[in-house]
Protein backbone atom coordinates (compact mmCIF):
# COMPACT_ATOMS: atom_id res chain seq x y z
CA UNK A 1 0.00 0.00 0.00
CA UNK A 2 1.47 3.38 -1.04
CA UNK A 3 2.16 6.26 1.27
CA UNK A 4 -0.87 8.56 1.72
CA UNK A 5 -0.65 11.83 -0.21
CA UNK A 6 0.12 14.96 1.78
CA UNK A 7 -2.26 16.91 -0.48
CA UNK A 8 -5.99 16.89 0.18
CA UNK A 9 -8.56 16.78 -2.60
CA UNK A 10 -9.52 20.37 -1.78
CA UNK A 11 -5.88 21.45 -2.25
CA UNK A 12 -5.69 19.62 -5.60
CA UNK A 13 -8.86 21.28 -6.89
CA UNK A 14 -7.73 24.73 -5.84
CA UNK A 15 -4.24 24.21 -7.30
CA UNK A 16 -5.66 23.14 -10.69
CA UNK A 17 -8.06 26.10 -10.66
CA UNK A 18 -5.15 28.45 -9.90
CA UNK A 19 -3.19 27.09 -12.86
CA UNK A 20 -6.14 27.36 -15.23
CA UNK A 21 -6.93 30.91 -14.21
CA UNK A 22 -3.30 32.06 -14.22
CA UNK A 23 -1.29 33.47 -17.09
CA UNK A 24 1.98 32.40 -15.47
CA UNK A 25 4.06 29.30 -16.32
CA UNK A 26 3.03 26.18 -14.45
CA UNK A 27 6.51 25.76 -12.95
CA UNK A 28 6.23 29.23 -11.38
CA UNK A 29 2.86 28.38 -9.84
CA UNK A 30 4.32 25.11 -8.55
CA UNK A 31 7.21 26.94 -6.88
CA UNK A 32 4.77 29.24 -5.11
CA UNK A 33 2.85 26.20 -3.87
CA UNK A 34 6.07 24.52 -2.71
CA UNK A 35 5.57 21.42 -4.84
CA UNK A 36 6.91 19.62 -7.89
CA UNK A 37 5.85 21.14 -11.21
CA UNK A 38 5.47 17.61 -12.64
CA UNK A 39 2.99 16.74 -9.91
CA UNK A 40 0.99 19.89 -10.60
CA UNK A 41 1.14 19.24 -14.36
CA UNK A 42 -0.23 15.74 -13.79
CA UNK A 43 -3.11 17.12 -11.74
CA UNK A 44 -3.99 19.56 -14.51
CA UNK A 45 -3.88 16.82 -17.16
CA UNK A 46 -6.04 14.54 -15.02
CA UNK A 47 -8.58 17.32 -14.57
CA UNK A 48 -8.60 17.93 -18.32
CA UNK A 49 -9.26 14.24 -18.97
CA UNK A 50 -12.15 14.25 -16.49
CA UNK A 51 -13.82 17.40 -17.76
CA UNK A 52 -12.63 17.60 -21.34
CA UNK A 53 -11.66 21.24 -20.72
CA UNK A 54 -8.20 22.52 -21.52
CA UNK A 55 -6.90 25.27 -19.26
CA UNK A 56 -5.00 28.32 -20.57
CA UNK A 57 -1.60 26.97 -19.59
CA UNK A 58 0.91 24.71 -21.32
CA UNK A 59 3.27 24.03 -18.45
CA UNK A 60 5.49 27.04 -18.88
CA UNK A 61 6.78 26.16 -22.36
CA UNK A 62 3.77 27.30 -24.42
CA UNK A 63 4.24 30.23 -26.74
CA UNK A 64 1.31 32.21 -25.42
CA UNK A 65 2.65 32.23 -21.85
CA UNK A 66 6.21 32.90 -22.97
CA UNK A 67 5.09 35.76 -25.21
CA UNK A 68 3.20 37.33 -22.34
CA UNK A 69 6.18 36.98 -20.00
CA UNK A 70 8.45 38.56 -22.61
CA UNK A 71 6.04 41.45 -23.10
CA UNK A 72 5.85 42.10 -19.36
CA UNK A 73 9.65 42.09 -19.11
CA UNK A 74 9.90 44.44 -22.09
CA UNK A 75 7.42 46.88 -20.57
CA UNK A 76 9.29 46.88 -17.27
CA UNK A 77 12.56 47.59 -19.03
CA UNK A 78 10.90 50.41 -20.92
CA UNK A 79 9.57 51.99 -17.74
CA UNK A 80 13.09 52.17 -16.33
CA UNK A 81 14.13 54.33 -19.26
CA UNK A 82 12.28 57.45 -18.06
CA UNK A 83 14.41 60.61 -18.18
CA UNK A 84 15.83 61.75 -14.87
CA UNK A 85 14.55 65.30 -15.33
CA UNK A 86 11.04 64.28 -16.30
CA UNK A 87 8.48 66.47 -14.58
CA UNK A 88 10.72 69.55 -14.44
CA UNK A 89 9.08 72.81 -15.65
CA UNK A 90 9.52 73.52 -19.37
CA UNK A 91 11.64 76.44 -20.53
CA UNK A 92 9.73 79.71 -20.31
CA UNK A 93 7.13 78.42 -17.86
CA UNK A 94 6.18 80.38 -14.75
CA UNK A 95 8.36 78.62 -12.23
CA UNK A 96 8.08 80.90 -9.20
CA UNK A 97 4.92 80.87 -7.17
CA UNK A 98 4.16 82.48 -3.86
CA UNK A 99 6.28 80.85 -1.20
CA UNK A 100 8.70 79.21 -3.69
CA UNK A 101 12.02 81.01 -3.43
CA UNK A 102 14.60 78.34 -2.75
CA UNK A 103 18.11 78.74 -4.15
CA UNK A 104 17.74 75.56 -6.19
CA UNK A 105 14.54 76.88 -7.79
CA UNK A 106 16.32 80.12 -8.67
CA UNK A 107 19.22 78.23 -10.21
CA UNK A 108 16.80 76.22 -12.31
CA UNK A 109 15.11 79.40 -13.49
CA UNK A 110 18.46 80.95 -14.42
CA UNK A 111 19.49 77.82 -16.30
CA UNK A 112 16.22 77.85 -18.27
CA UNK A 113 16.45 81.57 -19.24
CA UNK A 114 20.16 82.37 -19.36
CA UNK A 115 20.28 82.21 -23.17
CA UNK A 116 17.86 85.13 -23.48
CA UNK A 117 18.42 87.15 -20.29
CA UNK A 118 22.00 86.35 -19.33
CA UNK A 119 23.43 84.80 -16.20
CA UNK A 120 24.79 88.03 -14.70
CA UNK A 121 21.45 89.86 -14.87
CA UNK A 122 19.42 86.92 -13.58
CA UNK A 123 21.79 86.32 -10.66
CA UNK A 124 21.55 89.99 -9.71
CA UNK A 125 17.76 90.08 -9.89
CA UNK A 126 17.34 86.80 -8.02
CA UNK A 127 20.02 87.64 -5.42
CA UNK A 128 22.26 84.64 -5.92
CA UNK A 129 25.99 84.48 -6.70
CA UNK A 130 27.25 83.61 -10.15
CA UNK A 131 29.93 81.36 -8.66
CA UNK A 132 27.26 79.45 -6.79
CA UNK A 133 25.23 79.06 -9.97
CA UNK A 134 28.21 77.74 -11.94
CA UNK A 135 29.04 75.28 -9.16
CA UNK A 136 25.45 74.11 -9.36
CA UNK A 137 25.74 73.72 -13.15
CA UNK A 138 29.01 71.78 -12.77
CA UNK A 139 27.31 69.34 -10.40
CA UNK A 140 24.40 68.76 -12.78
CA UNK A 141 25.69 65.42 -14.18
CA UNK A 142 26.04 64.04 -10.67
CA UNK A 143 22.52 65.20 -9.80
CA UNK A 144 21.12 63.58 -12.92
CA UNK A 145 22.94 60.37 -12.09
CA UNK A 146 21.48 60.40 -8.57
CA UNK A 147 18.00 61.11 -9.95
CA UNK A 148 18.35 58.30 -12.47
CA UNK A 149 19.46 55.96 -9.68
CA UNK A 150 16.48 57.05 -7.59
CA UNK A 151 14.14 56.39 -10.51
CA UNK A 152 15.62 52.93 -11.06
CA UNK A 153 15.29 52.13 -7.35
CA UNK A 154 11.70 53.36 -7.40
CA UNK A 155 10.94 50.96 -10.25
CA UNK A 156 12.45 48.06 -8.29
CA UNK A 157 10.32 49.04 -5.30
CA UNK A 158 7.19 49.17 -7.46
CA UNK A 159 7.91 45.70 -8.87
CA UNK A 160 8.46 44.23 -5.37
CA UNK A 161 5.32 45.96 -4.11
CA UNK A 162 3.29 44.66 -7.07
CA UNK A 163 4.67 41.13 -6.67
CA UNK A 164 3.48 41.15 -3.07
CA UNK A 165 -0.04 41.90 -4.25
CA UNK A 166 0.31 45.50 -3.15
CA UNK A 167 0.72 44.48 0.49
CA UNK A 168 4.36 45.15 1.42
CA UNK A 169 5.29 48.28 3.33
CA UNK A 170 8.80 49.75 3.57
CA UNK A 171 10.26 47.18 6.06
CA UNK A 172 9.57 44.14 3.86
CA UNK A 173 10.41 46.00 0.67
CA UNK A 174 13.78 46.94 2.20
CA UNK A 175 14.53 43.33 3.14
CA UNK A 176 13.57 42.16 -0.35
CA UNK A 177 15.92 44.75 -1.88
CA UNK A 178 18.74 43.57 0.40
CA UNK A 179 18.07 40.01 -0.73
CA UNK A 180 18.45 41.22 -4.33
CA UNK A 181 21.82 42.75 -3.50
CA UNK A 182 20.66 46.38 -3.30
CA UNK A 183 22.29 48.36 -0.50
CA UNK A 184 19.70 50.80 0.75
CA UNK A 185 18.34 51.81 4.15
CA UNK A 186 14.74 51.67 5.20
CA UNK A 187 14.34 55.46 5.54
CA UNK A 188 15.23 55.96 1.88
CA UNK A 189 12.81 53.24 0.81
CA UNK A 190 10.11 54.78 2.99
CA UNK A 191 10.72 58.21 1.45
CA UNK A 192 10.60 56.92 -2.13
CA UNK A 193 7.40 54.97 -1.45
CA UNK A 194 5.81 58.02 0.16
CA UNK A 195 6.80 60.34 -2.71
CA UNK A 196 5.43 57.92 -5.32
CA UNK A 197 2.34 56.96 -3.34
CA UNK A 198 3.33 53.30 -3.00
CA UNK A 199 1.51 52.15 0.14
CA UNK A 200 1.12 48.81 1.92
CA UNK A 201 -2.27 47.75 3.17
CA UNK A 202 -3.72 48.39 6.62
CA UNK A 203 -6.63 46.67 8.31
CA UNK A 204 -9.75 48.02 9.94
CA UNK A 205 -11.18 46.51 13.08
CA UNK A 206 -13.15 43.34 12.36
CA UNK A 207 -16.00 41.54 14.04
CA UNK A 208 -15.58 38.19 15.75
CA UNK A 209 -17.05 35.04 14.22
CA UNK A 210 -16.39 32.30 16.77
CA UNK A 211 -19.27 31.93 19.22
CA UNK A 212 -18.27 30.64 22.66
CA UNK A 213 -20.32 27.87 24.19
CA UNK A 214 -20.42 28.01 28.01
CA UNK A 215 -21.55 24.38 28.05
CA UNK A 216 -18.32 23.13 26.45
CA UNK A 217 -16.48 20.80 28.86
CA UNK A 218 -13.36 22.38 30.35
CA UNK A 219 -10.16 21.99 28.30
CA UNK A 220 -6.87 23.27 29.77
CA UNK A 221 -4.84 26.09 28.27
CA UNK A 222 -1.51 24.40 27.48
CA UNK A 223 -0.07 27.49 25.75
CA UNK A 224 -0.62 30.27 28.25
CA UNK A 225 0.00 32.98 25.63
CA UNK A 226 3.47 31.57 25.01
CA UNK A 227 3.44 31.33 21.21
CA UNK A 228 6.88 29.78 20.84
CA UNK A 229 8.04 26.28 20.04
CA UNK A 230 11.34 24.39 20.04
CA UNK A 231 10.46 21.95 17.23
CA UNK A 232 8.15 21.48 14.28
CA UNK A 233 4.79 19.87 15.09
CA UNK A 234 5.16 20.62 18.76
CA UNK A 235 2.48 23.32 18.96
CA UNK A 236 -0.24 24.26 16.48
CA UNK A 237 -2.99 26.83 16.67
CA UNK A 238 -6.03 27.69 14.58
CA UNK A 239 -9.23 29.67 14.21
CA UNK A 240 -12.12 30.44 11.83
CA UNK A 241 -12.77 33.63 9.86
CA UNK A 242 -15.32 34.79 7.30
CA UNK A 243 -15.17 36.20 3.76
CA UNK A 244 -17.99 38.13 2.12
CA UNK A 245 -19.03 36.58 -1.22
CA UNK A 246 -21.96 38.07 -3.12
CA UNK A 247 -24.92 37.99 -0.78
CA UNK A 248 -23.44 35.23 1.37
CA UNK A 249 -20.30 34.11 3.18
CA UNK A 250 -17.37 31.72 2.92
CA UNK A 251 -15.59 30.48 6.03
CA UNK A 252 -11.90 29.65 6.35
CA UNK A 253 -10.55 27.33 9.06
CA UNK A 254 -6.79 27.21 9.66
CA UNK A 255 -4.04 25.21 11.33
CA UNK A 256 -0.71 27.01 11.87
CA UNK A 257 2.58 25.51 13.08
CA UNK A 258 3.66 27.89 15.85
CA UNK A 259 7.35 27.12 15.33
CA UNK A 260 7.45 28.55 11.82
CA UNK A 261 4.15 30.43 11.39
CA UNK A 262 3.47 28.21 8.37
CA UNK A 263 -0.16 27.52 7.48
CA UNK A 264 -0.02 23.74 7.20
CA UNK A 265 -3.75 22.99 6.99
CA UNK A 266 -6.85 24.87 5.94
CA UNK A 267 -10.32 24.39 4.54
CA UNK A 268 -12.85 26.74 2.94
CA UNK A 269 -16.60 26.17 2.79
CA UNK A 270 -19.95 27.91 2.87
CA UNK A 271 -20.61 26.76 6.45
CA UNK A 272 -18.73 26.98 9.73
CA UNK A 273 -19.81 23.65 11.17
CA UNK A 274 -17.39 21.34 12.94
CA UNK A 275 -16.70 19.44 9.71
CA UNK A 276 -14.90 22.53 8.39
CA UNK A 277 -12.45 22.44 11.33
CA UNK A 278 -11.92 18.70 11.00
CA UNK A 279 -11.12 19.07 7.28
CA UNK A 280 -8.48 21.70 8.11
CA UNK A 281 -7.03 19.48 10.85
CA UNK A 282 -6.91 16.43 8.57
CA UNK A 283 -5.17 18.54 5.91
CA UNK A 284 -2.50 19.60 8.42
CA UNK A 285 -1.88 16.01 9.52
CA UNK A 286 -1.59 14.90 5.89
CA UNK A 287 0.85 17.75 5.14
CA UNK A 288 3.07 16.50 7.98
CA UNK A 289 3.18 12.94 6.67
CA UNK A 290 0.20 11.43 8.47
CA UNK A 291 1.62 11.23 12.02
CA UNK A 292 1.83 14.09 14.51
CA UNK A 293 1.73 12.20 17.80
CA UNK A 294 1.46 14.46 20.82
CA UNK A 295 1.22 17.82 19.04
CA UNK A 296 -0.76 20.47 20.94
CA UNK A 297 -3.55 22.19 19.01
CA UNK A 298 -4.59 25.51 20.58
CA UNK A 299 -7.84 27.35 19.81
CA UNK A 300 -10.43 29.62 21.39
CA UNK A 301 -13.46 28.18 23.19
CA UNK A 302 -15.84 28.28 20.24
CA UNK A 303 -18.57 25.68 20.18
CA UNK A 304 -17.06 23.93 17.14
CA UNK A 305 -13.69 23.43 18.82
CA UNK A 306 -15.38 22.11 21.93
CA UNK A 307 -17.61 19.65 20.13
CA UNK A 308 -17.41 15.91 20.58
CA UNK A 309 -16.71 15.38 16.87
CA UNK A 310 -13.68 17.65 16.96
CA UNK A 311 -12.44 15.98 20.14
CA UNK A 312 -12.75 12.60 18.41
CA UNK A 313 -10.76 13.90 15.41
CA UNK A 314 -7.99 15.10 17.72
CA UNK A 315 -7.95 11.79 19.54
CA UNK A 316 -7.74 9.91 16.24
CA UNK A 317 -4.52 11.78 15.39
CA UNK A 318 -3.18 11.73 18.98
CA UNK A 319 -3.46 15.54 19.17
CA UNK A 320 -3.69 17.25 22.57
CA UNK A 321 -6.33 20.00 22.71
CA UNK A 322 -5.70 23.38 24.32
CA UNK A 323 -8.09 26.32 24.68
CA UNK A 324 -7.77 29.94 25.76
CA UNK A 325 -10.25 31.82 27.88
CA UNK A 326 -13.68 32.94 26.64
CA UNK A 327 -13.62 36.40 25.04
CA UNK A 328 -9.85 36.88 25.13
CA UNK A 329 -8.29 37.31 21.67
CA UNK A 330 -4.83 37.52 23.26
CA UNK A 331 -5.12 33.88 24.30
CA UNK A 332 -5.08 32.94 20.60
CA UNK A 333 -3.04 35.90 19.40
CA UNK A 334 -1.04 34.12 16.71
CA UNK A 335 -4.12 32.86 14.87
CA UNK A 336 -5.73 36.29 15.22
CA UNK A 337 -2.59 37.94 13.80
CA UNK A 338 -2.62 35.59 10.81
CA UNK A 339 -6.20 36.54 9.95
CA UNK A 340 -5.39 40.23 10.40
CA UNK A 341 -2.60 39.86 7.85
CA UNK A 342 -4.77 37.91 5.41
CA UNK A 343 -7.63 40.41 5.59
CA UNK A 344 -5.33 43.40 5.27
CA UNK A 345 -3.41 42.02 2.31
CA UNK A 346 -6.48 40.71 0.49
CA UNK A 347 -8.14 44.08 1.20
CA UNK A 348 -11.22 42.32 2.57
CA UNK A 349 -12.67 45.53 4.03
CA UNK A 350 -13.02 47.08 0.57
CA UNK A 351 -13.93 44.14 -1.64
CA UNK A 352 -16.71 41.62 -2.10
CA UNK A 353 -16.11 38.64 -4.33
CA UNK A 354 -18.80 37.97 -6.91
CA UNK A 355 -18.48 34.19 -6.81
CA UNK A 356 -17.22 31.49 -4.48
CA UNK A 357 -14.72 30.38 -7.13
CA UNK A 358 -13.18 33.87 -7.30
CA UNK A 359 -12.83 34.04 -3.51
CA UNK A 360 -11.33 30.55 -3.21
CA UNK A 361 -8.85 31.29 -5.98
CA UNK A 362 -7.66 34.56 -4.42
CA UNK A 363 -7.37 33.06 -0.93
CA UNK A 364 -5.52 29.99 -2.22
CA UNK A 365 -3.11 32.20 -4.21
CA UNK A 366 -2.46 34.37 -1.14
CA UNK A 367 -1.84 31.33 1.10
CA UNK A 368 0.76 30.06 -1.39
CA UNK A 369 2.38 33.51 -1.33
CA UNK A 370 2.25 33.66 2.47
CA UNK A 371 3.83 30.23 3.00
CA UNK A 372 6.53 30.38 0.34
CA UNK A 373 7.32 34.02 -0.45
CA UNK A 374 5.96 36.49 2.10
CA UNK A 375 8.67 37.75 4.46
CA UNK A 376 7.68 37.39 8.11
CA UNK A 377 9.12 39.87 10.60
CA UNK A 378 9.15 37.28 13.42
CA UNK A 379 11.25 34.92 11.26
CA UNK A 380 14.05 37.33 10.45
CA UNK A 381 12.14 38.36 7.32
CA UNK A 382 12.21 34.87 5.82
CA UNK A 383 9.09 33.17 4.52
CA UNK A 384 7.72 30.34 6.71
CA UNK A 385 8.83 27.72 4.15
CA UNK A 386 12.32 29.20 3.86
CA UNK A 387 12.59 29.43 7.63
CA UNK A 388 11.75 25.74 7.97
CA UNK A 389 14.75 24.95 5.77
CA UNK A 390 17.09 26.78 8.17
CA UNK A 391 15.94 25.06 11.33
CA UNK A 392 18.36 23.33 13.66
CA UNK A 393 17.91 22.56 17.36
CA UNK A 394 19.65 25.87 18.14
CA UNK A 395 17.75 28.10 15.73
CA UNK A 396 14.24 27.12 16.81
CA UNK A 397 13.94 29.24 19.91
CA UNK A 398 11.73 31.93 21.34
CA UNK A 399 10.16 33.44 18.24
CA UNK A 400 8.14 36.42 19.42
CA UNK A 401 4.42 36.29 18.68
Amino acid sequence: MGRPSKYTEEFRRDAVDLVRSSQRPINQVARELGMSHETLRNWVRAAERRTGAVGPVSGGDGLSVADKDAEIARLRRGERGAAAGEGDPAQGSRLFREGDGSVTSRFRFISAHRATLGVKRLCRVLAVSRSGFYRWVASEPARHARAAGEDALAEQIKVIHADSGGTYGSPRVTVELHDQGVRVNRKRVERIMRQRDVVGRHLRRRKRTTIPDPAVPPTPDLIGRDFTATALDQRWCGDITYLRVGAGWLYLATVIDIATRRLIGWSINTHMRTALLIDALDAAVAARGGRVDGVIFHSDRGAQYGSGDFADACQRHDIRRSMGRIGSSYDNALAEAFFATLKRELDVDHRRWATEADARRDVFRWIAFYNHRRRHSALGYLSPADYEQTLTPTTLHQIAA
